[in-house]
């Protein structure tokens, strides 16, 4: 241990006996540590601080780590897009549901087409002195009264003497023996089955 500063006391002392009478010096000589270093409250600040900061920095790297997980996981669970559909709305009976025309992807920000079945225009009457209600009418009545073809859900829009036929069977002979029931009705000059067979 390195000594910095000395300190040095000298006092005098007289002491008697009964005899006589001295004197005696007395030196006392104190020495101060040199102060040089660091305390012990300061080394523990340090080491409190040192791990404070190693687990700060654990912390943060284990953080970053379920982050780059999280995103990992929300990429992997999005949805991908669906291919764009084209819904094609039909007058039709309440029972029938939209027939839906899916087509190629195109680009992600273009909405469905919706396309809406005009109404039957009102035209002059044809020849035979049937209009396309009076024709339209007929036919749904001839499907209504039908028992096989009046559960089917059948629609029938007429314009200019051509009957489009729209519905959902289950054979190629029911779709059939509908095209042979509306070509009986008179003033019918022309059909467009579109009905889907599905069996």
């Amino acid at each position: 241990m390195a000594y910095e500063d000395e300190q040095t006391r000298r006092s005098r002392v007289v002491v008697e006996t009964p005899t006589a009478r001295r004197e005696v010096v007395r030196t006392e000589t104190a020495h101060v540590p040199e102060r040089s270093g660091v305390s012990n409250g300061v080394v523990a600040a340090l080491v409190i601080a040192a791990v404070a900061l190693v687990t700060i920095v654990f912390l943060f790297m284990m953080s970053r780590q379920t982050d780059d997980a999280t995103n990992a996981n929300i990429a992997l669970t999005q949805p991908t897009p669906l291919p764009q559909t084209t819904i094609v709305e039909q007058a039709a009976p309440v029972q029938q549901p939209p027939i839906i025309i899916q087509q190629p992807a195109a680009a992600p920000a273009q909405a469905p087409i919706i396309v809406t079945q005009p109404a039957p225009a009102s035209a002059p009457p044809s020849s035979t002195g049937n209009d396309d209600g009076t024709i339209q009418s007929a036919i749904q009545k001839k499907f209504s009264d039908d028992p096989a073809f009046s559960s089917l859900g059948l629609s029938v829009t007429v314009i200019d003497g051509k009957a489009m036929l729209t519905g959902i069977v289950k054979s190629e002979a029911v779709k059939s023996q509908i095209e042979r029931l509306v070509r009986s009705v008179k003033g019918v000059r022309g059909i467009d089955n579109q009905i889907i067979v599905s069996g």
